[in-house]
């Protein structure tokens, strides 16, 4: 791989991070330039996930078959130097967040990005996070990613004021820090008895420690693992994640649906690439099995007893970690990628349901109770007020009630797994891989079956009350002035999950190939460790 092709892997982290610097050179009046360079970032963004996704599937011309784009900073290779690595899995990941952060980017320039400041940059400085989490090569850098993204995570989540966000964004402050510190401390075991932190090379140098050794990693391994279970939602670790979940601004609980798989994602890449050599708990094996299936019932409950749609989908989204990592736990290289394909409709749905929920809180009787609070506190108009049309963004949509009602349906079904939406695909997709698995036992399996058909049981009685009560209670609701800019991108992710269900087949086959190449990582590998043969001709590895 030469040429312009090299040099993709590094623009997911430069592009937001050079936007969001340019940003807070300008001042927070000018919100129509920022909102202009914010737009333009992240459409970039989108287009390199793209080629991306294109360049590892082997679909750009001039690339032969599947390619694992690694790009070697300052020309250091690894495990020396650091290494940004682009292959199915991450190319995926990349493409999902910049979706994501355009809705709600688009979302938020409504009336959002006012309610505080430097909203845009922490929006773009997050996305910078995210992405270099899902592209760096090995562990330390992988925490550093995380710590960007979890400092622009708390002002985001802090974003237009009120005491609900404050009580929610302590706990999620705290909870993160103990977490980064775990984090910190499973990186230093690991680097002490491996001397590595490359994940390749760890890989390679696993089965030569001795079994001294080897008991320390593990601990390391565990203590890292525990991390990753936090930032992933995993119960009895998630108890913050409805509160801050349910009390941030509507586009930035959109975009923190992909922060719970950036744990997600760590736990499948180092689970890959120790698999060989038996992963460690928790990265493999009955103890995700069993995590996984407690937090889809915890997940359950909160459904249940939720009383508002924001909190309600924060629940969905634990109900879809531990869906997600009950699914990872059986093993076997079928399901890999019929997971990955819930992965995305479910984020996808979560996402479009967070801006979804805060629409329909417009349609109470008294009026925008959700905004209320953050319009106080910054001393803004009423957006609502027809007299001023310069408070809102876009064009007022007809039959805002029907749209909302369309677009609670369809959430409804994605989120349950209700045909004919991608939901169902994927729960079909996921059970039919665990049944036919070899490597799973029965008995795993069919608990995976009662709990998904539980799950989606639970998920049709909770919504449908909550979708009667909204929408058929006698009590007086208003018809809310919604925006195109607002119900737009609604409409965007609901209409990717269709064509989701629509190119079911093809979509499925790129999956099922990103999970064979995790099932099997030596290609991963030996495309981090060698050395290009430009370099190896300088007699260095630099």
């Amino acid at each position: 791989m030469s040429g312009w092709l090299a040099h993709l892997p590094l623009f997911p982290i430069l592009l937001p991070l050079v936007g969001g610097a340019a940003m807070l050179l300008l001042s927070d009046s000018r919100r129509a330039a920022r909102s202009l360079i914010g737009l333009g970032v992240t459409l970039a963004q989108l287009v390199v996930a793209l080629a991306l996704l294109a360049l590892a599937g082997g679909q750009l011309p001039g690339v032969a078959g599947d390619t694992i784009a690694v790009y070697r900073l300052s020309g250091w290779n690894a495990p020396v130097g650091i290494v940004l690595v682009a292959d199915r899995l991450a190319a995926i990941m990349l493409t999902l967040t910049a979706l994501l952060a355009l809705a709600s980017l688009v979302y938020g320039m409504a009336r959002w990005d006012r309610m505080g400041a430097h909203y845009k940059p922490l929006f773009q400085f997050l996305l910078m996070g995210v992405n270099g989490a899902f592209l760096t090569g090995d562990l330390f850098n992988l925490f550093v990613f995380v710590e960007v993204l979890l400092a622009a995570s708390y002002g985001l989540l802090l974003h237009g004021s009120g005491a609900p966000r404050v009580k929610a964004g302590l706990h999620y402050l705290v909870i993160n820090l103990l977490a980064s510190l775990l984090f910190l401390i499973g990186v230093a075991l690991i680097y002490g008895i491996a001397g590595t932190l490359n994940m390749a090379d760890l890989a390679l140098r696993l089965p030569a420690l001795s079994a001294d050794e080897r008991v320390l990693f593990e601990t390391g391994a565990a203590i890292l693992g525990v991390a990753f279970l936090v930032k992933a939602g995993i119960w009895p670790l998630n108890f913050w994640l409805p509160g801050a979940y349910g009390a941030a601004a509507a586009p930035v609980a959109a975009l923190f649906s992909i922060l719970t798989k950036v744990g997600v994602y760590a736990l499948l890449r180092l689970g890959s690439l120790l698999g060989a050599v038996a992963a460690p708990a928790p990265f493999g094996g009955i103890w995700l099995f069993g995590i996984g299936l407690v937090t889809l019932f915890f997940g359950c409950a909160g459904m249940l007893s939720a009383q508002q749609p924001q909190r309600m989908t924060a629940y969905c989204v634990i109900v879809s970690a531990g869906t997600l990592l009950a699914t990872l736990g059986l093993g076997g290289a079928t399901l890999a990628g019929p997971a990955l394909f819930y992965l995305g409709s479910s984020v996808l749905a979560t996402s479009a349901f967070f801006m979804l929920a805060e629409m329909i809180e417009r349609s109470r009787a008294f009026g925008a109770n959700v905004l209320a609070v953050s319009f106080e506190s910054f001393a803004v108009d009423d957006p609502f007020d027809p007299e001023r049309p310069d408070e809102v963004v876009g064009i007022v949509i007809p039959a805002a009630m029907a749209f909302l009602g369309l677009g609670f349906v369809s959430c409804a079904l994605l989120v349950s797994g209700l045909p004919p939406l991608s939901g169902f695909v994927a729960k079909f997709s996921i059970l039919a891989a665990a049944l036919a698995e070899p490597a799973t036992a029965m008995w795993q399996a069919s608990l995976l079956l009662l709990a998904i058909l539980g799950s989606g049981l639970v998920g049709v009685v909770a919504l449908a009350r909550m979708g009667m009560r909204i929408f058929w209670s006698s009590d007086a609701r208003m018809a809310p002035r919604l925006r195109l800019i607002e119900a737009g991108p609604v409409a965007f992710l609901i209409a990717i999950c269709v064509g989701l269900t629509v190119g079911a087949g093809p979509v499925a086959a790129y999956l099922d190939a990103a999970g064979q190449s995790l099932a099997t990582p030596q290609a991963y590998i030996d495309a981090v460790l060698t050395v290009p043969a430009k370099m190896s001709a300088l007699g260095g590895s630099r």
